[in-house]
């Protein structure tokens, strides 16, 4: 309805910024599945309907530009929040596929992680730290990843003037003989698994397949 309204009142929607969320904190041990499924739907299904909404128009018009939202819970990790941290890490699986999908029609799909003063966060921080982060200290960031010239694929960070790029990445790794495809091989060469020296992000779950599929072949002197 909200994408119908606006697209009679303007024309179309080229731009969507998916922000919308409650909290239901517990400990793991007395979450409800009802506490799950609230907070998941608000979070993640709702985020999901609005994409939807505004998905063909964009593809028609070759441009779009989305931000979803997601929070240091979700990437990081926070006691009491397991649904919230679901949801939130949900998102930016959630980014990853729709902006390959979108990428030949020009709609970039970025993330937002926002740290700021509201509702959610009233009862959690100290005055002083309210009044350092303030909301509008994530708008330049919110817009930035709107804009024109935004990229794709990006997660930024930002809270009372500070912004960060937070990114997922892979270590090369290291393929092992099937000799060693056993718990103690990867124990014994753990170290160098998780060098974290060379480590990239990758841009897709096929990148990741063919890296592992060279890496085989490399050990195995096939010429791919």
């Amino acid at each position: 309805a909200m994408v119908e309204r606006a697209t009679k009142e303007w024309g179309s929607v080229d731009l969507l910024c998916a922000n919308a969320g409650i909290l239901r904190d517990k400990s793991f041990t007395k979450l409800e599945v009802a506490d799950w499924d609230k907070v998941l739907g608000v979070h993640l299904t709702g985020t999901f309907y609005c994409c939807k909404a505004v998905w063909a128009g964009m593809r028609e018009r070759n441009y779009g530009r989305i931000v979803l939202t997601t929070s240091s819970s979700g990437l990081f990790g926070n006691f009491g929040q397991a649904n919230y941290g679901a949801a939130k890490a949900g998102m930016v699986g959630l980014m990853n596929v729709l902006a390959e999908e979108g990428r030949k029609n020009n709609i970039k799909v970025n993330t937002i992680s926002p740290t700021a003063a509201t509702r959610m966060t009233e009862e959690l921080l100290p005055p002083q730290a309210l009044q350092l982060m303030k909301p509008e200290a994530i708008t330049p960031a919110v817009e930035f990843l709107l804009s024109e010239d935004a990229p794709t694929r990006t997660i930024i960070g930002a809270g009372a003037g500070s912004f960060a790029v937070i990114r997922v990445l892979e270590t090369e790794g290291v393929n092992l003989p099937q000799s060693e495809w056993t718990p103690d091989g990867v124990a014994a060469h753990f170290k160098d698994i998780s060098d974290m020296s060379t480590a990239k992000a990758l841009q897709g779950a096929f990148e990741q397949t063919q890296k592992y599929v060279a890496q085989a072949a490399a050990r195995a002197g096939i010429k791919l």
